[in-house]
């Protein structure tokens, strides 16, 4: 079966009948209080008093009205219209939606929202409609607005569908590479039908993310953020069916950037041989062969 993600940008498939026949299904319904109430478990909110939330990709506002049941408040954006239409109708108590792109950026001042969710809208930007689209662009103006609308001592959960482990790893690094900590949990990692994969994003970084379900004692099913260096590393293990990738990643020093080994002898000399190797004239190596040329009058 395709997915929507491929076939139109989300403001087109999304039209009027397929908003309504969306928020009409039982089947969407259940899965998106499923996934819902999961997130909020996974974003262990205080119970004290209610929170502001902001629901990315909120459609319909089926997960506005679990976020309504559980006493809090929300703010829902969606690029589609006829989908913001159908949650008007509802007229649903404590929150509220607007249109918006989520690949623009977050149209919202900083240190707003107590926490951020989202069911199923975060792939879509992996996607390019247009020669003008950016998949990585429009992934980190997403992620760069959502560090600035979050209260410090807030967190993100996104729950998404990857099509497969490069658009996890491209929407893993773009939140990394913005300053946030977390990582991706997988849920039932092992099973066709219940496999979800949750973003689950920190400023701190000690965070550690909630444990996944469905998983065999001993077997990773997440990608980790973890802060070390000023590189990325990838470590690929398939002891398991599920994704078994860890990210080291931190925020990266400015200053000037060292060519080494960049033209030097070594590097020369190997440039040769390889030429060489394809059958290409090449000059003999001398005593001058990689020595600095002095400068000039």
């Amino acid at each position: 079966m395709s997915r929507p993600e491929g076939s139109k940008p989300p403001d087109l498939y999304y039209d009027v009948d397929e908003s309504r026949k969306y928020d009409s299904s039982s089947r969407m319904n259940n899965i998106q209080t499923e996934i819902t109430q999961r997130v909020l478990e996974m974003l262990d909110l205080p119970k004290e008093h209610p929170c502001l939330i902001l629901d990315v990709g909120c459609g319909s506002g089926l997960s506005g009205e679990v976020l309504t049941d559980e006493g809090h408040y929300w703010i829902g954006c969606d690029i589609s219209k006829s989908m913001l239409e159908v949650a008007r109708e509802k007229d649903c108590e404590g929150g509220d939606v607007l249109e918006s792109d989520m690949g623009q950026g977050l149209p919202f001042r900083p240190g707003m929202f107590d926490g951020v969710v989202s069911i199923s809208a975060l792939q879509w930007l992996c996607y390019a409609d247009t020669s003008e689209q950016d998949p990585k662009l429009r992934l980190n103006r997403f992620f760069s607005s959502l560090y600035s609308v979050l209260k410090r001592d807030a967190k993100a959960i996104l729950q998404f569908y990857p099509e497969n482990s490069e658009q996890a790893v491209l929407i893993a690094t773009s939140a990394s590479r913005v300053g946030f900590a977390g990582g991706i949990v997988i849920d039932y990692p092992n099973s066709s039908k219940s496999k979800k994969y949750y973003l689950c994003l920190s400023f701190e970084r000690t965070y550690k993310v909630p444990k996944a379900l469905g998983t065999q004692e001993g077997r990773q099913a997440s990608i980790d953020l973890v802060a070390r260096d000023s590189r990325y590393l990838l470590n690929c293990s398939k002891a398991s069916s599920s994704l078994n990738l860890i990210f080291i990643s931190s925020n990266r020093k400015k200053g000037k950037k060292t060519k080494q080994g960049i033209k030097s002898l070594e590097w020369i000399v190997q440039k040769k041989e390889r030429r060489r190797k394809q059958g290409k004239e090449v000059k003999s190596d001398s005593k001058f062969t990689g020595r600095k040329r002095a400068g000039g009058f």
